[in-house]
């Protein structure tokens, strides 16, 4: 990369990778990785979810990210699902019980309110 014509086109292209698209039927996926979900065990949930999702054929519709702390320690591993203005927080969530949630959640749209922090 050596013009700034370069570097615009490579945001260009990655622009879709990257960011969450409006509108649709489309989830933006959390997973908090701060060093308390680490030690909780994020990374086996983190790979879970990146392996379903690519099972399932999801990746159009999914998005998955990674994020700092967020704020409930004792919950970790802690996973958010947005879609619109609905907001999930699951809660203490496994590899397991991770793949669960995208076969319901995010491929049939049946949240699991039994993983969330409500039922906590």
């Amino acid at each position: 990369m050596k013009t700034l014509a370069e570097l615009s086109a490579i945001r260009e292209r990655m622009k879709s990778k990257v960011s969450v698209r409006e509108g649709g039927n489309e989830y933006l996926v959390k997973v908090g990785m701060a060093t308390c979900g680490i030690a909780a065990g994020a990374r086996p949930v983190m790979s879970a979810l990146l392996d379903e999702v690519s099972a399932q054929h999801l990746e159009e519709t999914v998005h998955v990210s990674q994020t700092g702390c967020i704020g409930i320690c004792q919950y970790e591993p802690v996973v958010e699902v947005f879609k619109g203005d609905e907001k999930f927080t699951y809660v203490k969530m496994t590899p397991e019980k991770m793949k669960e949630v995208v076969d319901s959640h995010l491929k049939d749209g049946k949240p699991l309110y039994q993983y969330t922090i409500g039922s906590m």
